[in-house]
């Protein structure tokens, strides 16, 4: 297996596979594969790239179940996510990409205070959050130790939850595109994504079988 997977090499083994998988996984992974080709011919354009990656990410994890539950949030639905993810990865591939490929990148991430969402909830003067730069240290403190330990789903979930962040700054209109403002973050978050997202379809797609929940939108005629 090449060490980057890529849209070409995904959609090869899923055309190979895909009669045995369950109606809900094939679409999963006909739609994120979809989108990860999608990104792929972005070139230089991190911030569409990102969008596209992200609109990956939703078409592999998004449970039904998740939006009809009033108590359930987005974020809470990422760890439940990427548990499963972790513990099919017997090769480690999500482990090695994190403390290997992009560890710079995911430490600078976790470092990048305009990445925090309580920092923006302070500076838009909602009630609760002056004491964000507390919220950030011990943030950084618990994300040491996850990392220290080797915690790869709980790295990971600190990592999505600065790349949420990231992600509603651009879908709500919250950046200029192709911005000199933080740009860092953008490119930084496109690679990440950019290897992850690979990594997570072709884990799904070794394990058609497991609960990955079911889209919330099904194909209608």
């Amino acid at each position: 297996m090449k060490d980057t997977l890529d849209h070409a090499t995904l959609k090869a083994k899923q055309r190979a596979i895909r009669a045995g998988f369950p109606e809900t996984m094939g679409l999963r992974a006909h739609r994120a594969i979809s989108w990860i080709g999608r990104a792929e011919v972005c070139g230089d354009d991190d911030d569409a790239r990102f969008v596209f990656l992200w609109i990956a990410f939703n078409a592999a994890y998004a449970d039904e179940r998740e939006f009809q539950s009033v108590a359930a949030g987005e974020r809470a639905a990422f760890v439940d996510y990427f548990g499963r993810l972790v513990a099919l990865d017997g090769g480690r591939r999500i482990y090695k990409a994190l403390w290997q490929r992009f560890c710079g990148p995911v430490r600078m991430l976790m470092e990048n205070r305009y990445v925090f969402n309580p920092f923006w909830q302070h500076h838009n003067g909602i009630d609760g959050f002056a004491d964000w730069e507390d919220r950030f240290k011990t943030s950084a403190r618990a994300f040491a130790l996850a990392f220290q330990s080797g915690d790869t789903a709980k790295v990971l979930s600190f990592v999505f939850d600065r790349l949420y962040v990231l992600r509603n700054q651009l879908v709500h209109g919250g950046s200029t595109w192709n911005s000199g403002v933080n740009r860092a973050q953008v490119r930084d978050g496109a690679a990440i994504l950019a290897f992850l997202m690979p990594v997570f379809v072709d884990l799904m797609m070794d394990q058609p079988d497991k609960d990955w929940g079911k889209p919330f939108y099904p194909v209608v005629a």
